[in-house]
């Protein structure tokens, strides 16, 4: 999901309604401009129709910015149709089976995937052909479907990590910990210094499934993270009681009642420096700092290491970009735009209104970033693997009506995994078929 609508919307509710556009039954709704039917034809003059869910003033004038220059410097005229951000979601099935616009906004993980499945995104595998030294192998991976073929291209992103004020760090004397049991160490350290050791805020009802995706693919790699997500491994099994076990070991000292805080405030206390820790992402986060004057004084580090065998390769980076219909008006035109999009140029552009973001390239020029963002890009360039969100990496349904209220469960009484695993795999039948 976007940031800028997370503080707006509830992400459960955004969550809930692309669940039900997931029934693929065409309901009225978000229209696509032009006629389904086309040949695909055109000679690469468009115009282009884009589908777009940048629907704030502020993305919504970064992406006019961009989409300006694209015409500017190709000749390629570009008819925006914006909708609203949480509609779009709701509303994606009835628009892709109505005749998505040409190039549609969207996102990388199950979202993608599973419209790619069902043949309601364009192949655009042998474009990619032409893209593929704009990104690394991780983000090619993160756009491609279960076929092996290549849906989407990425836009920009943004880490999820455990962040902290490396001047509290300094003056406290504490060193960043490399291992899961340094960590605890250091949240032992900090609760002994007086500092609320790791700030949490669940009160929006998604925060704390990232905290549940870094300890699962620390515990148990990211092939088992990505097939539990699309309901392939089983809930209850040894490997997910793993991660709530040592999920168990954070939890006396997290902030107190963080099921009746918000994000908002959980990040202002790290601010504050009333907190050590926090596993956020950097948008959320640096908006937060941003705003209070302190962007500087912002870092963060991977999530330690649990399994040695997993090490840290995989990281949790959502990615936002676009994807091609499956017959675009003109396809020549329809690809110009997509590369266009891909340049770090481009990406740049867009992200003049966004400190807290970087550009999916990796040909961004760095000199223009902040000191966060330059050490997000080196975070994301050397991951091996990345994951895009619990909620984009599995069924919407699931996330919102099942991973929400079980994380929430073991929040309230982390004392009786073994029942809460069962209830998880009891309940996720509906959602995941074999």
């Amino acid at each position: 999901m976007n940031h800028r609508n997370d503080a707006m919307i509830g992400r459960r509710t955004a969550m809930k309604g692309l669940f039900a556009t997931m029934g693929l039954a065409a309901v009225p709704g978000l229209a696509a401009c032009g006629d389904s039917g086309s040949s695909g034809g055109g000679g690469g003059n468009g115009p282009v129709t884009l589908g777009s869910n940048y629907s704030d003033e502020v993305p919504k004038g970064a992406l006019d910015a961009v989409i300006k220059a694209f015409t500017q410097a190709q000749g390629v005229q570009v008819n925006i149709n914006t909708k609203d951000h949480e509609a779009f979601q709701q509303q994606i099935n009835s628009y892709l089976q109505a005749g998505a616009d040409d190039v549609w906004s969207w996102f990388a993980g199950f979202r993608l995937r599973f419209f790619a499945s069902k043949q309601l995104v364009g192949d655009i595998s042998e474009l990619w052909k032409s893209l593929e030294g704009n990104y690394t192998q991780a983000q090619k991976e993160a756009s491609t479907g279960d076929d092996g073929k290549q849906y989407f291209v990425p836009f920009y992103s943004y880490p999820w990590a455990v962040f902290y004020r490396p001047s509290v760090f300094q003056q406290r004397g504490y060193t960043v910990p490399k291992t899961f049991d340094e960590y605890i160490a250091l949240a032992t350290k900090m609760k002994a210094d007086n500092i609320v050791p790791i700030a949490a805020g669940q009160k929006n009802g998604w925060p704390q499934l990232g905290t549940f995706d870094q300890i699962n693919f620390r515990t148990n790699g990211y092939q088992f993270h990505v097939d539990l997500m699309a309901g392939k491994e089983d809930w209850a099994g040894p490997k997910v009681r793993a991660t709530f076990d040592n999920w168990k070991r954070m939890l006396e000292f997290y902030q107190p009642n963080s099921l009746g805080r918000d994000w908002q405030e959980a990040a202002q206390s790290v601010l504050k420096g009333d907190a050590g820790m926090m596993v956020i992402g950097s948008q959320q986060i640096g908006q937060q700092f941003s705003v209070g004057g302190k962007l500087d004084d912002l870092d963060f580090f991977a999530f330690p290491q649990i399994d040695p065998t997993h090490g840290q390769d995989t990281i949790e980076a959502p990615i936002d970009g676009f994807a091609q219909s499956v017959k675009p008006r003109d396809k020549a035109a329809a690809d110009k735009l997509l590369t266009y999009i891909s340049t770090a140029a481009a990406q740049q552009t867009y992200l003049k209104s966004d400190p807290t973001s970087i550009a999916a390239s990796n040909k961004a020029d760095s000199a223009s970033y902040n000191k966060l963002q330059q050490k997000c890009v080196q975070f994301v360039n050397e991951a091996k693997h990345i994951t895009q969100f619990l909620d984009r990496d599995t069924d919407p349904g699931f996330a919102s009506e099942v991973a929400i209220n079980s994380v929430n469960d073991f929040i309230k009484n982390p004392n009786d995994i073994d029942g809460l695993v069962k209830k998880i795999a009891s309940q996720s039948k509906q959602y995941f078929q074999k």
